[in-house]
């Protein structure tokens, strides 16, 4: 009896650890450079105001992780599969675009990841971001790379928050401004919105969590309610990261205090905490970049090999992934700021193409949902929200030359 009930908990066990490590996979892939960067260029330029364009994006996240979760889980295929079934080449189509912007938004994460250990440890950002690539390397090479994967994850999405509630707290943002910029904004910037969209839940970052779902076991109709708890629980984790943040380098920038344009966001930890925050910012920089190079090189690298690849080989193609990023981005030389900035934008406008395939099956291929009945206020608000990705990626077409301006 003891014998019989050690084999049934380690399955049980090994499931609800990739459950876990696909929450935090999808969160801290959410809040990653990007968003960091996004956070403190935008709060700059529009102070209270960008408190709605997060209110948006946590909106639009909901609506778009809640589909994209259940039915992929329901279906127990992957994003390219399905979109496949419903238009054959649109998979591959997909794929292509998820595997070009996740190679773009990859070079990003590697460049927060010097920008990260710059800010701990004044390390040169190239020298870095090629110590942090090898490690996420050395991570894939690993025999237990998923085990590795979903503790580290968890780990490092833990300790972002801790230390960003520390400087939201310090840095004494004046909430009622805040809470009140929430529902009436003085101003509405539809490529600051676009650019958080993008870099939150566009690209690789939609299908993070739902992808290594797949690999929990964790599928099929009897699984719907683990499915939607694991999705909600990892946009709440999402979306407290992204308004602690916000409020951390919103009470810096309430009071008053001129940041350095070469690094807004350490620049306003510093202010906050003095050399303490510094470091504590170069830490959760660092986590919030290194734990995206790993769900960006995981995602995309799902999106062009099959679901019966076996695990060496896509490990192996996930390292060629990471490291061709990392010489990409030593190459290149290009202002991190602006590439991440850039790579969240990008990812808002190829948004749409996937998340239309999934609203089509979760409409019209119940055969693909094992004949599960698709709730219709969940399809509602899913083709609501595609609607408004289609417009925001609009708007942002013309800002976004700008950028380089």
């Amino acid at each position: 009896m003891e014998s019989t009930a050690t084999i049934q908990l380690k399955p049980t066990t090994s499931k609800r650890s990739a459950l876990l490590g696909a929450m935090f996979l999808m969160a801290t892939s959410a809040i990653g450079p990007g968003f960091i960067t996004q956070t403190a260029a935008f709060t700059v330029q529009l102070g209270a105001a960008f408190a709605f364009a997060i209110l948006v994006s946590i909106l639009v996240d909901i609506a778009v992780q809640t589909n994209v979760w259940r039915v992929i889980g329901i279906s127990g295929m992957r994003a390219q599969e399905l979109g496949n079934h419903v238009l054959p080449g649109i998979g591959w189509f997909l794929a292509g675009l998820v595997f070009l912007g996740g190679l773009v938004f990859n070079i990003g994460n590697i460049a927060g990841t010097g920008l990260g250990t710059n800010a701990m440890m004044g390390l040169d950002p190239k020298l870095g971001g090629a110590i942090s690539a090898v490690i996420a390397i050395l991570i894939f090479l690993s025999k237990k790379a998923g085990v590795a994967l979903d503790k580290i994850v968890v780990i490092l999405g833990a300790v972002m928050i801790l230390m960003t509630l520390y400087v939201a707290i310090v840095s004494a943002p004046p909430l009622g401004e805040a809470l009140k910029n929430t529902v009436v904004p003085e101003k509405v910037d539809f490529l600051a919105i676009t650019t958080l969209i993008g870099g939150t839940i566009g690209g690789y970052i939609t299908y993070a969590g739902a992808h290594r779902l797949l690999d929990s076991g964790a599928t099929g109709v009897r699984h719907v309610k683990e499915i939607t708890r694991s999705s909600i629980l990892g946009i709440l984790v999402t979306c407290v990261m992204r308004i602690l943040l916000f409020l951390a380098i919103f009470g810096v920038v309430a009071g008053g205090v001129a940041l350095a344009n070469n690094n807004l966001a350490a620049s306003a930890f510093q202010s906050a905490a003095g050399e303490i925050g510094l470091r504590m910012f170069g830490v959760i920089l660092w986590a919030a970049s290194i734990t995206s190079v790993i769900g960006a090189a995981y995602t995309s690298v799902s999106f062009v090999t099959k679901s019966t690849t076996g695990g060496r080989t896509r490990n192996l193609i996930t390292v060629a992934f990471i490291a061709f990023c990392a010489v990409a981005y030593l190459l290149i030389g290009q202002a991190p700021q602006q590439l991440l900035i850039f790579a969240g934008a990008f990812n808002g406008l190829i948004l749409p193409v996937g998340f239309a395939a999934l609203l089509w099956v979760a409409w019209r291929r119940r055969d693909l949902l094992h004949g599960y009945a698709y709730p219709k206020w969940l399809l509602i608000i899913g083709a609501l929200a595609w609607l408004l990705t289609l417009y925001l990626g609009w708007n942002s077409l013309a800002g976004l030359g700008k950028l380089w301006a």
